[in-house]
């Protein structure tokens, strides 16, 4: 990931380098640019568990032009209050570049919301191309962040429910029953962008419960929203933070650990607790890990990233539908529920409905996984996957 700690300072808006390409077709095969050659930076990214995500159809003749630029309401109605990030706008505009170009319209499907059709090989090399003279692991990782957020942002127009990013004919939004989350806690989800718009992604539960207030998303390579969550961090202090991370300090640390000396009342709400949950596959949470690790260091100075892990956690529901690589791994939302579990614990919280709140989550985990069970057997899918229980990542 990122050579050095002044890199992971401030997060930069860096444009990537100009490319040339001529008016060429070509039939010889090319593999996908979002599954790039070997580098420093891309390969900590780690590999998409493809199989594991629903497979949207593809979207015919659906083109981005036709669709316009996404707009500030279009981007925060798929779960965010940040502004629109420039860089995404600039992989947009690079897009409807090439259909203005080609005299062609871009199509859209399967894991990702990839673009097929004619221009398909064209688009990937010249990502290729501009990728190769990125030299920066910054640039290199907003340019990548960027063009998984704008294919799925573009490639999902009219085609997944903006709220529980579902198919629309699948949509499950009636059945989920919003709630408040207690104004002590804050639940950040810092979202790989291959999970983003995933959906079976279940960390986007939480903000569909509790708003995107009390769960904030915030896509790992996003500076816009980097920036939000860290001047947030930094107003509230370091004692308030805690990453949800299974035991990778040379103190792991539980719940019970958690500094709870303090007032859960409505006048100390600006302040809440903090807690970090990483949103994505295993294989890709020790990129985002690093991330946040450097990001500490450079503002407090100390090495340790305040992790805490759970003392006990079952297997999630969705288990069945996505399979984690052991039985002490678990899902986004399980996570969420387990935790707001054993804080309901402690003296300090008792009574304050966390144990209400924990149960709200488990039973949108529920609707989730009706929803995607529902959909696999209309489509004539497995409703299982292969289990997975090799060693911990």
């Amino acid at each position: 990931m990122l050579s050095g700690p002044a890199r992971a300072l401030a997060p930069r808006f860096l444009a990537p380098p100009p490319v040339n390409l001529h008016k060429t077709r070509t039939n010889h095969a090319s593999t996908s640019f979002f599954q790039p050659r070997a580098s420093p930076s891309m390969a900590a990214l780690g590999s998409v568990q493809e199989g594991e995500e629903e497979i949207a159809t593809c979207q015919e003749e659906s083109g981005v032009l036709e669709g316009a630029m996404v707009s500030l309401s279009e981007w925060q109605g798929w779960g965010t209050d940040s502004p629109l990030p420039a860089t995404v706008v600039a992989a947009i505009k690079e897009m409807m570049d090439l259909e203005r170009e080609f005299g062609d319209k871009m199509k859209f499907g399967g894991v990702g919301s990839k673009i097929k059709g004619n221009l398909k090989v064209i688009d990937d090399k010249k990502k290729r191309s501009v990728y190769a003279k990125l030299s920066d692991p910054e640039q290199k990782l907003q340019y990548f962040t960027a063009q998984q957020v704008a294919c799925r942002l573009v490639g999902s127009r009219g085609y997944l429910c903006q709220k529980c990013w579902l198919p629309k004919e699948d949509c499950m939004c009636s059945r989920i029953v919003p709630c408040n989350l207690l104004h002590g806690i804050r639940f950040w989800l810092y979202m790989h962008p291959k999970d983003f718009l995933r959906q079976n992604n279940t960390g986007k539960l939480l903000w569909q419960l509790f708003g995107n207030q009390a769960a904030t998303m915030c896509v790992f390579g996003i500076p816009e929203q980097e920036e939000i969550m860290w001047d947030a961090f930094k107003s509230a202090g370091k004692d308030t933070i805690w990453l949800l991370y299974p035991n990778v300090n040379s103190s792991p640390k539980s719940v019970g650990d958690i500094n709870l000396d303090r007032s859960f009342s409505e006048e100390n709400k600006e302040k809440p607790l903090n807690f970090v949950l990483l949103d994505g596959t295993w294989s890709h949470s020790s990129a985002m890990y690093r991330r946040l690790k450097e990001r500490w260091v450079t503002i407090w100075g100390e090495e340790d990233l305040p992790c805490v892990s759970l003392s006990s956690l079952g297997a999630s529901v969705m288990h069945k539908l996505r399979p984690q690589p052991a039985w002490d791994r678990t899902c986004t939302a399980a996570a969420a529920a387990g935790l707001l579990s054993e804080l309901d614990l402690h003296e300090e919280f008792r009574g304050l409905g966390l144990d209400k709140q924990a149960d709200a989550i488990e039973d949108s985990l529920d609707i989730l996984l009706d929803a995607l069970t529902a959909r696999r057997r209309r489509m004539g899918r497995s409703i299982t996957r292969k289990e997975r229980h090799n060693n911990c990542i």
